[in-house]
């Protein structure tokens, strides 16, 4: 039918759709016969759209509401933009959430600076359904993501990747060390729980606890750290005398195990196999 057929009925659309890069692209230098079709590109033909409007069937819909099966209108969409970044699309977990690319982008309004979000930025548009997670980055230590120095996509690709989480990196360990190089080692003193998951000790997205750890210090170290011949039974909590502070072992005051294991993730000191300089 043509997209000035669309532009009759749908005016409100066309106004928003006129500021988008795909407007631009499509109308001013399509790169094939396809982008030229501008409207019809994406919603297929509209001839049976234009005898019968209330037909949901007739032309494909990019809402939950109009009934286009999310398959459908994914495969819209990958017919340009396959590939790239997207290319475990089909193996990742939102695909297999039967999550809509209109779920989290708006082809049809600019309303976020770039990609054409549906909301104005990256993490508005994944905390609308990870709320865990926004709710981690309000905690006491956090990843600085609400200060807007990154952004959800700065670790983890949406469209999908090889690793668990859709994490960017080969590991968790090689995806922090992307920008906290000097705990990547390696180290002449290697502390083991450091080497195997950074997970072992700090939660990813937000904590209660300084440096995001899962649990205080030095009750995080207790948790493998219980040698006898350690004076660490004035650590458990239990067992801290009552009603004097001043009875309170200092090992458990300013930065606790880390007053003389100040090399927690490893040291390269030849005299520091206790990561102690």
């Amino acid at each position: 039918m043509g997209e000035k057929v669309c532009k009759q009925c749908h005016t409100k659309e066309n106004a928003n759709f006129g500021h988008t890069l795909h407007a631009k692209n499509f109308r001013l230098n399509p790169r094939n016969e396809l982008e030229g079709k501008v409207c019809e590109a994406c919603h297929g033909p509209g001839s049976r759209h234009v005898e019968n409007a209330s037909d949901r069937k007739a032309i494909i819909g990019f809402t939950r509401e109009w009934g286009t099966p999310i398959d459908k209108q994914n495969g819209q969409c990958l017919q340009c933009h396959k590939g790239g970044q997207r290319i475990h699309w089909h193996s990742s977990t939102h695909n297999a959430q039967q999550l809509a690319c209109s779920d989290c982008h708006n082809p049809m309004a600019k309303i976020s600076a770039s990609g054409l979000l549906s909301k104005q930025s990256v993490t508005e548009v994944c905390t609308k359904c990870h709320q865990q997670q926004k709710a981690d980055f309000h905690k006491r230590s956090h990843m600085p993501l609400p200060e807007g120095k990154m952004s959800c996509v700065d670790c983890h690709n949406p469209h999908g990747s090889s690793t668990q989480s859709m994490l960017k990196g080969d590991s968790v360990n090689a995806l922090c060390y992307t920008c906290h190089a000097e705990k990547r080692g390696p180290f002449l003193w290697e502390h083991a729980p450091v080497r195997e998951n950074c997970l072992n000790c700090h939660k990813p997205h937000g904590s209660n606890h300084d440096k995001l750890l899962v649990t205080a210090r030095p009750f995080l170290c207790q948790q493998c750290h219980m040698a006898p011949h350690h004076a660490s039974q004035l650590h458990v909590s239990g067992q801290l005398p009552k009603g004097n502070v001043e009875w309170i072992n200092e090992r458990v005051q300013a930065q606790s195990c880390q007053n003389c294991h100040s090399q927690v993730h490893g040291s390269n000191s030849p005299s520091g196999p206790r990561m102690h300089r």
